[in-house]
């Protein structure tokens, strides 16, 4: 879809937003002939869902650049594997043969798993193929081959001309402690393969050489050039910038404070700063921060096995600058969440589709397909009808929905196995089914006797009206809240759930009926 230009200005979903600061920025085409969008990680532990939000982030913002300029754009995102594993994550294998490697390059050490060369191989084809899942074109870079073909060479020079004036830069940012063995730059132990933290002296800076003392006490000489060193991060990360010509870098609220010393940095050697973009965290359902160490919060492919790449893609959309709870129970929202974007897309004008996250999630190609019901109808139903298998829960709804089929309704087709795998793993083991009381049966008995006078093709309003008027007659009148809750609890074992009127009418009035009389026993 062309966007019409005068009407760019009202556009005031976040990416539009950010789109246009950066447009204002750079103003014309780099000599380069692209616009660099850059995301970065570290590689020295299973890439988090975090990491997903970050790239997912900057390609909305990148496909919101492409819809009002025509400079090219491109996505590369920046593996930081030549940093050094400074502490085992939790979630790997072999702790004895990591902690026996750490303070060596994350591209040293070999991959717990054995199924690659190394550590870092497996983090970054991994982080590859969950970002080919969904679909994001992006260049995978390494920080490894970087330094060691030698195309980090003269920047690092650059570094090493200024060695002085960046320490000045960084030193009051750092405790006393740290101060006193200080170096932008870290050499690489020819006897142990480990990044040293060892303050260095200058021999040439223009051909690289450097001298210090190792962990044995012993005075080294060697060039920093070829792989031979690794800076510090924040420098590492104003050198990256410089080197690659990157125009636009997100990164999390915590790193607001290295991104202003990066900045002063590649100030200092000799060029602006990209534009940025501070997003707030991602937290565990404890809120607590997660972490590639700690393995906490849920993974992409727990999130993968319950929902669409889409949800998720939704679900990192939304409120990029509020902190984000990340844990299984918070993807039925998102799903519905996502499902009521695509339902909203279709009465939606120009102005309003190009701010519905559905837009940005599918770059403009919202889906069109009728929406069957909610996830969470949908998870109600897997519980009600048993269905163990996506076959078996297609067959109980078409038997309501017989003009449907799995061909014509992808996205819910797709549902239907999430709705499966997600009540098993995660909503089966937290049911709590309420015993009714007497009076609480006597209710409910009276609801059962509701449903005699209702029939299939009444209309889920007109069940609904019928259900109202049993609890206010059966002394709810008061607290309708609380009829319901009677309802859910003891039917979907959870003091929410469905309008009951609309699952009444696609469950069938017959079936809820039994299914009542049954938790009556």
């Amino acid at each position: 879809m062309d966007i019409d230009i005068s009407k760019v200005d009202q556009i005031n979903s976040w990416p539009f937003q950010e789109a246009r600061l950066i447009l204002k920025k750079i103003n014309k085409k780099p000599e380069k002939g692209y616009i660099l969008f850059q995301s970065g990680y570290g590689a020295s532990g299973l890439p988090h869902i975090g990491t997903f939000g970050e790239v997912s982030r900057t390609q909305m913002i990148m496909n919101a650049f492409g819809k009002i300029s025509e400079i090219p754009t491109k996505l590369i995102t920046f593996s930081d594997d030549y940093d050094a594993l400074r502490k085992v994550p939790e979630n790997l294998p072999n702790q004895k043969m990591l902690k026996e490697n750490l303070g060596k390059p994350v591209s040293s050490i070999p991959d717990p798993f054995g199924k690659y060369q190394t550590l870092a191989d497996n983090v970054n084809n991994k982080l590859k193929s969950f970002l080919d899942n969904f679909g994001i074109q992006f260049e995978l870079k390494s920080a490894t081959e970087l330094y060691k073909s030698g195309f980090f060479d003269k920047y690092l020079l650059k570094v090493l001309k200024n060695y002085k004036k960046i320490t000045e830069i960084v030193l009051p940012t750092i405790g006393p402690e740290r101060r006193s063995t200080y170096s932008p730059i870290l050499p690489i132990s020819k006897k142990t393969g480990k990044i040293l933290q060892v303050p260095i002296e200058v021999e040439n800076e223009v051909e690289g050489e450097i001298s210090f003392t190792d962990e044995d006490g012993e005075n080294c000489k060697t060039n920093i050039l070829k792989g031979n060193c690794k800076l510090q991060w924040k420098v590492d990360w104003a050198m990256r910038w410089y080197a690659l010509d990157v125009d636009f870098e997100m990164y999390g609220k915590d790193l607001i404070e290295s991104a202003i010393l990066s900045t002063k940095i590649i100030n200092l050697i000799g060029k602006k700063n990209p534009s940025g973009f501070a997003y707030e965290l991602f937290l565990d359902e404890k809120g607590e921060k997660i972490s590639k160490s700690k393995g906490n919060g849920i993974t992409i492919d727990q999130w993968l096995g319950y929902a669409s790449p889409e949800s998720l893609s939704l679900y990192m959309y939304q409120n990029p600058k509020r902190a984000k709870k990340l844990y299984k129970e918070i993807v039925p929202k998102a799903v519905d969440d996502y499902l009521d974007c695509i339902e909203k897309s279709k009465k939606q004008n120009e102005l309003q589709l190009l701010m519905n996250p559905a837009w940005h999630v599918h770059n403009g190609e919202v889906p069109q397909e009728n929406m069957i019901m909610t996830f969470s109808m949908l998870l109600n139903l897997v519980e009600t009808s048993n269905a163990d298998n996506k076959e078996l829960l297609w067959k109980f709804v078409k038997k309501y929905k017989q003009d449907i089929s799995e061909k014509n309704f992808p996205i819910f087709d797709g549902l239907v196995g999430y709705a499966i795998k997600y009540f098993n793993d995660v909503i089966k083991a937290q049911k709590k089914y309420k015993t009714p009381s007497e009076s609480e049966k006597l209710a409910l008995q009276a609801l059962v006797k509701t449903l005699e006078k209702c029939t299939d093709d009444m209309s889920p309003e007109d069940i609904q009206t019928l259900i109202y008027s049993t609890g206010k007659e059966n002394g709810y009148a008061d607290n309708l809240r609380d009829w319901f809750k009677l309802i859910y609890e003891v039917i979907f074992g959870d003091e929410n759930g469905p309008r009951m009127g609309f699952f009444i009418s696609f469950f069938g009035v017959n079936e809820t009926k039994e299914l009542l009389m049954n938790k009556l026993k």
